[in-house]
């Protein structure tokens, strides 16, 4: 702990151990690290404060708890100044449980990152699951949908972050609560986002972008979309989305947009080169900002969350007037200009979470008892930069004719411009949604399941994952939870998972690490 920060909370750290000195992989630097540390600290003596006072808990506190969590995760606050204004409101908050609270002796993050290697191990687990799942809560709150038992589960897991005396034993089932909580977090957002926007339909995607001015949303929040398109209807401006965004064209509220137009760019990783020259701005909802390069940080803004010294953030009015000006301004492309996806298509679809799924059962059904279909593949996850990731596409390539490719979140950006053709005409490659729409995959899994009366282990169905931040932690608990097995997880293990824990994943879960596409193929085929 001599060094200025450190932090390993995400697939890229450095050196696959830890990011340390002034800087990290992510572009956060030494001093932000250690105003999270710090937010994160006082988040687990709220917590601890709140013990015995649960009925003095307000929406407030809650609402607290979720935006500091979620401003910890990985790519969504660079910025000191809110870091700090967030502190000092959980101070403030915890105070009012505990006025003697300041003059008592405060949990040390430096104690959890110096502990027992397995204890550090389940710890980190806990702590990394609820930054992924706050994200989930805070979405849905945007929308007006809370949980009371998952806002109360927040609290008792930053407390068992804090436990001194807690072994294996009894940190364990904490972390496969994790799991099960955010099953009804995620439960909680499809809600949300449904009765709000209607149920996602197939839909396909553009790749080109139309001449005149134009925006690009990037982000999870579909709120905020809606918010852009109603501000611009009618004023002659495109909207594009990027990254986790495109499946909010599969939305009936908002694909009624005439002026939702397509999908401009690919993974969140490739923002500082797809950015550089593009004539417009660009919206950030969401993590998944990566620090913005000179030539393009004027045209960058940010909301909720979200942010970056000196870029112009789109408070909780929701007035987009400063976007609207600046892709006025900047005027796009002269003509229509053709992109591609990474293995050259000029489109995508989405749109096939399990409500469209499951409209087809009978379809899908038929296809597997005619032998049709012989295998599921769920490829899905986060993308990221490490030349490793190419694993996917080429296993996605290598998937016989035969089976069907379920994906979600923005790892699918690696082979969704595919075409690999229809079963019963069935697309091979079905995008679900966002990271959040696991749910969806979960869904169709028990579905299947209950139709051919077996367990999820039993069905010709494998999980071949990819992972980068906190939201795929919680994912991840949330399949252990459920006693989903012979997981596959790259492109590599998290670092914060001790050999021990390891272990007993691998033993009670075969969760293990992907190999060759050719390799992991023949044995999940088998």
């Amino acid at each position: 702990m001599n060094h200025q920060m450190f932090c390993f909370q995400c697939e890229q750290t450095a050196g696959c151990t830890g990011c340390t000195g002034v800087a990290g992989v992510c572009g956060k630097k030494a001093d932000t690290a250690l105003l999270q540390d710090k937010l994160t600290e006082a988040l687990i003596n709220l917590a601890r404060a709140t013990k015995g006072k649960e009925d003095r808990i307000t929406a407030e506190t809650d609402q607290l708890v979720i935006e500091g969590l979620f401003t910890t995760l990985t790519n969504v606050n660079f910025n000191n100044e809110t870091i700090t204004q967030l502190i000092q409101q959980t101070e403030a908050q915890t105070q009012l449980f505990d006025a003697e609270a300041s003059l008592k002796k405060h949990f040390d993050i430096n104690t959890l990152w110096s502990a027992d290697e397995d204890i550090r191990s389940l710890k980190s687990l806990i702590l990394f699951g609820i930054r992924g799942m706050a994200a989930y809560a805070y979405h849905a709150a945007i929308l007006h949908y809370t949980d009371t038992h998952v806002n109360k589960f927040f609290y008792k897991a930053l407390s068992a972050i804090a436990a001194e005396d807690w072994g294996m034993n009894e940190l364990l089932p904490v972390v496969l609560e994790v799991g099960e909580i955010n099953l009804q977090c995620m439960a909680l957002l499809d809600r949300a986002n449904t009765e709000t926007f209607g149920n996602p339909v197939p839909t396909e995607v553009t790749l080109t972008v139309e001449k005149g001015p134009f925006i690009v949303i990037s982000g999870h929040d579909l709120y905020d979309l809606k918010q852009l398109l109603a501000q611009t209807e009618g004023k002659g401006i495109h909207i594009y989305t990027h990254g986790e965004m495109l499946p909010a064209h599969a939305y009936p509220e908002l694909k009624k947009y005439k002026h939702l137009k397509g999908n401009f760019g690919t993974a969140w990783q490739n923002q500082q080169k797809e950015f550089a020259d593009i004539p417009a701005p660009v919206v950030f909802t969401t993590n998944c900002l990566m620090p913005p390069k000179a030539s393009y940080a004027d045209r960058v803004f940010t909301t909720e969350a979200v942010s970056y010294p000196e870029i112009i953030h789109i408070g909780a009015e929701k007035d987009f007037t400063p976007v609207i000006q600046r892709a006025l301004e900047l005027g796009g492309y002269p003509c229509d200009k053709k992109f591609t996806g990474i293995n050259g298509g000029e489109s995508v679809m989405t749109g096939f979470a399990r409500n469209a799924i499951l409209s087809s059962a009978d379809l899908v059904v038929d296809a597997v008892k005619s032998g049709a279909i012989k295998h599921f593949f769920l490829v899905a996850g986060c993308d990221g930069a490490k030349p490793q990731r190419s694993y996917y596409t080429q296993f996605v390539k290598q998937t016989p004719a035969d089976s069907i490719v379920l994906t979600l979140a923005c790892g699918k950006y690696r082979f969704n411009d595919l075409d690999l053709g229809t079963i019963g005409g069935l697309p091979r490659i079905m995008d679900m949604g966002q990271c959040n729409d696991a749910y969806s995959a979960i869904q169709v899994a028990a579905f299947l399941a209950e139709t051919f009366q077996c367990s999820v282990n039993d069905l010709p169905l494998s999980f071949v994952l990819s992972w980068y931040e906190q939201k795929a932690v919680c994912i991840l608990l949330t399949l252990l939870h459920l006693g989903i097995k012979n997981i596959l997880l790259g492109p590599s293990l998290p670092a914060f998972i001790s050999p021990n824990v390891l272990d007993f994943l691998a033993k009670n879960y075969h969760i293990a690490p992907i190999t060759t596409p050719e390799n992991d193929l023949r044995k999940l085929l088998q």
